[in-house]
């Protein structure tokens, strides 16, 4: 006998991986603040005619609008109308059999 989840469990489910996408990408963006300023400073105080703590803050800057995009951006609305969609279509498919 297959116990399936209720709208309760499956909202709570969505918020719930909602909620670790933006703690994760929240962490990310505080590290980056935390250690750029900090390579900044190191290069500065070693180094400071080649400016090399620019490239770590490009790459990682990079990723971080990825990570940002994922988390916030294009695409998102489509994915939950999807998402709806396909459980809707599920779920008649369950009562028909039944």
């Amino acid at each position: 006998m297959e116990i399936l989840p209720n709208k309760e469990t499956i909202a709570y489910r969505k918020a719930s991986r909602r909620v670790k996408e933006l703690k994760e990408f929240y962490g990310n963006l505080t590290s980056y603040c935390l250690v750029i300023p900090f390579l900044a400073i190191v290069n500065l105080l070693t180094a400071p005619g080649y400016l090399w703590f620019l490239w770590p803050a490009l790459g990682w800057g990079v990723g971080i609008a990825f990570h940002a995009v994922s988390v916030y951006g294009i695409g998102k609305s489509w994915e939950e109308r999807k998402i709806k969609e396909l459980m809707e279509k599920e779920e008649k498919a369950r009562i028909k059999t039944f």
